[in-house]
């Protein structure tokens, strides 16, 4: 795909944890709680392969109904009284302020003779992007997000310039929804075009000659665009100066509803290919030959069995990434002349390490590897030889080089736990580095460590976590500690900087990382491991990690607090409803907590492949059995803040409002069940910085309270 074509995904990830105080008293003084009436509808049934099931809070699916916007409101108020009473959250948000107020940058990255980066100058809702036709000056503004909207709640999404550099084209995502609006903006006069093409969802912006390729589904009824199942999606051909309802339909499946179609030119414009798929694993490839005819589709791949991805082309060469027959996956080149299979050749083979990206820039091909849950990159020919490693700055995450095919300067970042991104300009020739942007953070690295410990999951599977500290911090058990985890989706889990996480650590605490099994740490074959019927084997491996910290006195389990979003909110939800003895807080963040009914709404039908559908009578058995919803019991759990947000059409807040409302009906403890529902926000791309700031102390003074510990700002001395 263009390397114009790029997805902004410049925010902050968000602090969750969790605590129980079963184990010992809690030293704060109890903050009484008075949970709103929840009504409870025992005559919602459904029976599944002949067995009933309840559903009683099914009514909350409703998120556009009085009864269930009356129920927000009053749940809000709840939390909102709650958090209101712990004494050092002002200190806790005061501080994460001062952390938050620095600059960030983005990696720059070349289009039309001119250089663009994004940068933020410490507190502004949304980062902006800046152009300058020299490298080594400051820009001037490009494009400024935080004009999208008074409250800083729309964002942007995918950005993607023409060849030319002349033309941008850009999507905006409204309080943090996927769906987007596309528009154009002219860079030498700074005008928008009249252009607008709406409910893109799932998509790029890819440019060929005077237009874009983008992908949508229907325009959805009024009052179902944030619920209702995506089907049908299409990939259409969008010419500048025209209306959205004459845009060519160039590919389609209409015998295959829950099909998604994604499409990316080459920098050359010579194909688009685009990327099929029915899930979030596996994909079939087509390609379009834009010389012959815009509409000729040549399929490729057409079944789903494995990922395939476009690197660059050389002419009719095409180098794609790939796991066929290479867990760890390798590259090939496909000559679009003669695609067919037998006619493919390896270039890099599958090594020891899991192979995440490459890229082309100054005649060279950078392979970015994960070596134990780091970065490595690895430095090739085109055409596969072995030149050498580029050396990395240490222990951390490296997303990969960038620039253009024929520059000799190319671009990274590197981050680990306790490191900001930094920006480093790389000479292609000499393969030297030098650091280019280094943030000014107040926060010093020098006193915290990071070590990455192995432990044995319950079947023997060795599994790695990284944990990160303050340098000679006594291990005796009693330190408050954030485990976090996701654990699905082939997505790995890399040291990275968050500066929600750094009170934590500057008050004390530690903050650790399980890469468990399902994640992408170490290739397909690690991601498979947790899915479907083991997928308990995810859960095992957090609950494990757990049992080694507290076995090796780095906390203990009313000190212990669990973190986790999105496929990690189910994560959370289901280790705490299999041993709420365990932990001491518990987070689940824009959780998928109703395993029998995920599928039913937006996107949720493509995540089979990791989880199994209720409508298979093998799959609902073990569904049911980890279900967070349907496993919540008449016993004393953790303390317990699920947050969630009105505008997440990704994970809908139906999961999170039936899960707290059992959880609220069945706690027999003292310990608060809360939930947090932001309005105007999403499942986390794109909130802003006010936002991020407030949900971040909200949770850490949540968890702190509920471990029995306070909160020693470093701006008192």
């Amino acid at each position: 795909m263009k390397k114009r074509d790029l997805f902004i995904f410049f925010g902050m990830c968000l602090l969750y944890c969790s605590c129980n105080t079963e184990k010992s008293a809690i030293t704060n003084p109890t903050i009484t709680v008075n949970y709103p009436s929840t009504t409870k509808q025992l005559d919602t049934i459904e029976n599944y392969h002949g067995t009933d099931i309840s559903d009683p809070y099914r009514w909350l699916e409703d998120d556009n109904s009085d009864e269930t916007i009356a129920w927000v409101t009053e749940q809000n108020k709840v939390t909102s009284g709650y958090l209101s009473q712990i004494p050092f959250r002002e200190d806790i948000s005061k501080r994460l302020e001062k952390l938050w107020n620095y600059e960030k940058y983005s990696s720059p990255f070349k289009e039309g003779g001119k250089y663009y980066y994004f940068k933020n100058d410490g507190l502004q809702n949304q980062s902006v992007l800046y152009s300058s036709g020299d490298i080594k000056s400051e820009g001037n503004v490009a494009l400024d997000p935080n004009k999208f909207s008074d409250d800083g709640t729309a964002s942007l999404g995918a950005i993607s310039f023409d060849n030319s550099g002349k033309y941008l084209a850009y999507a905006v995502s409204e309080g943090g929804s996927d769906w987007r609006t596309a528009y154009i903006k002219d860079m030498t006069t700074g005008n928008l075009l009249d252009d607008k093409v709406e409910w893109i969802k799932f998509s790029g912006l890819s440019w060929y000659k005077d237009g874009f390729f983008y992908s949508k589904y229907p325009t959805p009824k009024d009052g179902d665009e944030l619920s209702a199942k995506n089907e049908y999606h299409k990939v259409y051909y969008h010419k500048l100066n025209t209306l959205q309802s004459e845009d060519l339909l160039i590919f389609e499946s209409p015998d295959a509803p829950q099909r998604n179609a994604y499409a990316g030119t080459t920098d050359d414009e010579k194909y688009l290919i685009i990327s099929t798929s029915e899930s979030t694993s596996g994909n079939g490839m087509h390609i379009v030959d834009l010389d012959k005819s815009m509409t000729t589709v040549i399929p490729v791949v057409t079944t789903f069995d494995n990922d395939y991805s476009l690197i660059d082309n050389d002419g009719s060469n095409l180098l794609v990434l790939t796991n066929e027959e290479a867990s760890k996956k390798k590259i090939i080149s496909i000559d679009a002349n003669d695609p067919s299979k037998s006619n493919w050749k390896t270039i890099v083979a599958e090594s020891d390490d899991a192979l995440r990206s490459a890229s082309i820039v100054g005649g060279k091909m950078f392979c970015s590897y994960m070596h134990n849950a780091s970065s490595l990159i690895k430095v090739y020919e085109p055409n596969g030889k072995y030149i050498s490693d580029l050396a990395l700055p240490g222990i951390g995450s490296c997303g990969g080089v960038g620039g253009k095919k024929l520059d000799k300067q190319g671009f990274y970042s590197f981050t680990s736990f306790t490191r900001p991104p930094t920006i480093y300009s790389l000479d292609t020739e000499s393969m030297e580095s030098e650091i280019f942007r280094q943030p000014k953070v107040d926060f010093d690295s020098d006193f915290y460590e990071t070590r990455q410990e192995w432990f044995t999951s319950k079947d023997g599977t060795k599994v790695p976590m990284f944990i990160t500290m303050k340098k000679g911090l006594e291990i005796d058990g009693t330190n408050p500690t954030l485990l976090y985890g996701y654990g699905g989706f082939n997505i790995p889990l890399l040291p990275s900087f968050s500066i929600s996480r750094l009170p934590l650590l500057e008050n004390g605490g530690i903050y650790v990382v399980a890469n468990i099994r399902g994640g992408g740490e170490f290739g397909s074959d690690w991601h498979k491991a947790g899915t479907l019927d083991r997928k308990q084997n995810v859960f095992d491996d957090f609950i494990g990690a757990a049992e080694f910290l507290i076995e090796n006195k780095y906390t203990s389990s009313n000190k212990l607090a669990i973190q986790g979003g999105s496929n990690g909110g189910l994560l959370v939800g289901a280790c705490m409803t299999q041993r709420p003895d365990l932990f001491a807080v518990a987070f689940p963040a824009v959780g998928v907590l109703d395993m029998l009914r995920y599928h039913k709404f937006t996107i949720g039908w493509a995540w089979a492949t990791d989880y199994g559908r209720s409508d298979d009578p093998i799959a609902f058995k073990y569904l049911k059995e980890y279900s967070p919803l349907h496993n919540v019991k008449p016993v004393a759990y953790p303390a317990t803040m699920v947050t969630t947000a009105d505008h997440d059409d990704r994970v809908v807040p139906a999961h999170s409002f039936k899960f707290i409302s059992e959880v609220q009906d069945k706690h027999t403890g003292e310990n608060p069940v809360l939930i947090r529902i932001e309005t105007s926000a999403g499942h986390g791309a794109g909130k802003p910085t006010s936002k991020q700031i407030e949900e971040a102390a909200d949770i850490l003074s949540f968890m702190l309270y509920n471990t029995g510990d306070s909160f020693n700002s470093p701006l008192k001395g």
